[in-house]
């Protein structure tokens, strides 16, 4: 434990006096790049926390954890299929829906789209497109009727509104004497939606399922079921037990193996990003070393008359450990702060620097989210922190140990 004369040589060493200047500003510098470092350690990955975490949830949002798709693109006998699969274990809800690429164009715009048939009732129940709606409504979103809900960036593409006609247009048409005519129709816009992830929000258009499969002739065949599970991590068991009972109609992808490389290249650039940023830490923990090296070399007096009046090695010890585990401690706690406000500001301040700098610091077509997340961990946070004190205590051990070995006789002999 630390005696209490221990604490106030440790707190005047820590204050700037005549002739020392130079030790204080290489200790308020190493203080300040430990601050840093933290701070950049907490809203990076904070940041990167939120935007794996609101990724996933949006896409897995739209998109379902798993989905079964019939072999040659359709599922004829989907009802009993689905009947099947809400019985498996871990099934929350199974939608039945008809999914292409198609070309839409308005007038002399086009844009190339992912036409995805669902049936109006479990459109209205999905709270990614029903409560993300920025123009028009669902009421008139019905079945057998020429309408569609299209995304907002893929609105803005064709300049369209509410109440415009889009017209879509399918290669597989029919066939005539002078070759494949394109399949032309046109839908009524009534709903327009923003999810948050540009890919849906740039290329999406939802059309009533009965209107889908007139358009597609499907008949009364899907071309897949999209399954949502109570836990998406623990989605094998699942898979395991609707697998024999799939294999006859078609085949099953899960969302990692839809979105493997993004998710796992998200979690390299994390692991990289947290250990490049932890050299912010190590530079100012040298800065510490330095300072407390010239402290004890100014101090040598000091310690020699110490010693004298009794005070042990390791009372000397402890005196310096102090003095530098306080600038990191301090500079650790400046840093917390600093790095909550980085990402309560974060919008303001992205906002800040692109106007600053003519750039688009946040692409949304290179980022998918239209805004910049964040999620706080505090297990991560906890490390932050204990790695910067950890880093601090260890590097106060040999300028500590320089101290408690200074010999009296030798630094006193001609005092």
């Amino acid at each position: 434990m630390l005696s209490s004369y221990e604490r106030m040589i440790a707190t005047r060493y820590l204050r700037p006096i005549k002739g020392e200047g130079f030790i204080f500003i290489v200790s308020m510098i190493s203080l300040i790049g430990i601050a840093i470092g933290v701070a950049a350690l907490i809203a990076v990955m904070s940041v990167m926390n939120g935007f794996r975490g609101e990724l996933l949830d949006r896409i897995l949002g739209v998109n379902g954890h798993m989905l079964v798709q019939g072999y040659d693109g359709r599922l004829d006998e989907w009802e009993r299929l689905r009947k099947l699969t809400e019985q498996a274990p871990g099934v929350k809800m199974v939608t039945p829906l008809i999914q292409q690429q198609l070309m839409a164009s308005r007038r002399n715009l086009s844009a190339g789209v992912i036409v995805r048939g669902q049936v109006p009732s479990d459109v209205r129940n999905h709270p990614m497109v029903s409560k993300n709606i920025v123009e028009g409504s669902l009421a008139d979103f019905k079945d057998g009727e020429p309408v569609i809900a299209l995304g907002s960036k893929l609105a803005g593409q064709l300049l369209a509104r509410v109440g415009d006609s889009i017209s879509l247009i399918s290669p597989e048409g029919q066939v005539t004497p002078f070759g494949v005519t394109p399949r032309i129709a046109s839908y009524r816009v009534v709903a327009i939606f923003e999810v948050g992830v540009f890919d849906y929000d740039n290329a999406f258009i939802l059309m009533p399922m009965e209107t889908a499969q007139n358009y597609f002739r499907m008949g009364s065949s899907v071309s897949g079921l999209e399954v949502v599970v109570n836990d998406p991590d623990k989605i094998d068991a699942t898979i395991n037990a609707l697998t024999p009972v799939v294999q006859p109609y078609g085949a099953i992808v899960d969302w990692r193996s839809l979105n493997r490389s993004l998710f796992e290249a998200l979690e390299v650039e994390r692991v990289v990003m947290f250990w490049i940023l932890s050299i912010i830490i190590v530079v100012a923990v040298f800065n510490i070393v330095s300072s407390l090296i010239m402290l004890v070399r100014a101090k040598s007096k000091d310690i020699a008359i110490l010693r004298t009046m009794g005070a042990s090695r390791a009372s000397v010890m402890r005196v310096f450990m102090l003095a530098g585990t306080s600038i990191g401690a301090l500079g650790t706690l400046t840093g917390m702060g600093l790095g909550f406000l980085l990402l309560a500001f974060r919008t303001e301040i992205v906002q800040g620097a692109s106007t600053l700098f003519g750039i688009a610091l946040w692409n949304p077509e290179v980022r998918f989210l239209s805004e910049m997340p964040s999620k706080v961990e505090l297990g991560e946070v906890l490390a932050t922190v204990g790695i910067s004190l950890l880093l601090t205590v260890l590097a106060t051990l040999y300028p500590s140990w320089r101290a408690a070995n200074t010999d009296p006789v030798q630094v006193l002999r001609y005092e």
